[in-house]
């Protein structure tokens, strides 16, 4: 529903020129779909169903990245203090993930020292063994790295920390949050192989302890990914399978929009037949990856068969267990989460055409 609503919109706003009112509205539209876009993909953390791009990264790095960001959402009323010791091991984890951590505990921090107070971040190595890991759950052995995130606000009653990872759970006033920000981290955390433990008194603040697997030593950080250059179009042949109508038809519109030739198939049936009976080239399939008859991935399967060098996009607004135990199929292949816009499609249907052939 969200990929219609905002590719429509987006569509719907490039035919108002500037100054136009009616361009406002939809771009209120376009707000309101892109905020439930971001509460989605919330719950999606909290249930660890989000898709992860992971890499080696060093966590004293992403603090220090964020450092100036954190100043100014806490407010002057706030000493913010970072320890990051210079021996911290690195993890392997999705960094934007890992910022969505730090930015929610540190927000919910904010929030609990509404007169002012003292956040403190700090970094550092763990190893815990068998005895100590029984004794303490959820702990378990091996080596770690510590992310801790300190507040000297009211602090939390029992029940409250009996509950504070609880998806809606708030004891902020109505309006004033989801209770989906400490569910989000709890979710990210244990789909990054981690736990967390939360320590918390009234009157005496809160702290939050993650601890993610350490990377081994020979592990190097991985190079950020560049940055997205502009759209470029194309005249490549693309096959369309996606039996939700409106989807497809706002990416059969965009992908027109961009210069391609498009044939759209409602179902992994038609999809065979079109390709079958279609005597030209087809240089990417993008497919849905739940449908009726036959998933995305088993279609796939199928075209890979009678055609190995064939370029696959999935897309699929489910991103768990439909996806994760086709692994070995989908090992290489490309992924664009639903809700998409236009200009997300046109940019991933553009990478995965240019990338040299598996």
């Amino acid at each position: 529903m969200l990929t219609a609503i905002a590719g429509n919109a987006e569509l719907l706003q490039e035919g108002f020129p500037e100054g136009d009112p009616k361009r406002d509205n939809v771009e209120e539209i376009r707000s309101a779909a892109s905020r439930a876009e971001s509460l989605t993909r919330q719950l999606l953390a909290f249930s660890r169903q989000q898709i992860m791009q992971p890499r080696v990264l060093e966590p004293n790095r992403v603090v220090d990245g964020m450092e100036k960001m954190l100043r100014r959402l806490i407010g002057e009323d706030i000493d913010l203090v970072c320890v990051l010791p210079e021996d911290v091991g690195r993890v392997v984890a999705d960094p934007s993930q890992i910022e969505q951590v730090i930015l929610n505990l540190s927000v919910n921090a904010r929030d609990a020292m509404p007169t002012g107070g003292k956040l403190t971040i700090e970094t550092g190595n763990a190893e815990f063994d068998p005895a100590y890991a029984r004794a303490h759950a959820p702990a378990v052995p091996g080596r770690f790295v510590m992310l801790a995130v300190s507040d000297s606000g009211a602090g939390m009653s029992p029940e409250v920390q009996a509950r504070v990872f609880e998806p809606f759970f708030t004891t902020k006033a109505p309006g004033k949050g989801t209770g989906l920000g400490l569910a989000t981290v709890y979710g990210i955390v244990k789909q990054s192989g981690g736990f967390i433990w939360v320590y918390s008194e009234p009157g005496e603040g809160t702290t939050f302890k993650i601890y993610l697997p350490r990377a081994g030593d020979d592990q190097r950080p991985t190079a950020a990914p560049a940055a997205q250059a502009g759209v470029r179009g194309g005249t490549e042949v693309i096959l369309l399978v996606e039996d939700e109508a409106p989807v497809r038809r706002v990416a059969l519109h965009a992908l027109q929009r961009y210069g391609y030739t498009v044939l759209e198939a409602a179902l992994p049936s038609e999809a065979l037949t079109i390709f079958r009976d279609h005597s030209g080239k087809i240089d990417l399939v993008l497919t849905d990856v739940v449908m009726p008859g036959m998933s995305g991935p088993d279609l796939a399967q199928q075209l890979l068969a009678q055609r190995p060098g064939l370029k696959v996009l999935f897309s699929s607004g489910y991103t768990g267990e439909a996806i994760a135990h086709r692994g070995e199929l989908l090992s290489g292949l490309a992924f664009l989460p639903k809700p998409f816009t236009p200009t997300s499609l046109a940019r991933k249907v553009r990478e995965v055409l240019d990338a040299p052939a598996a």
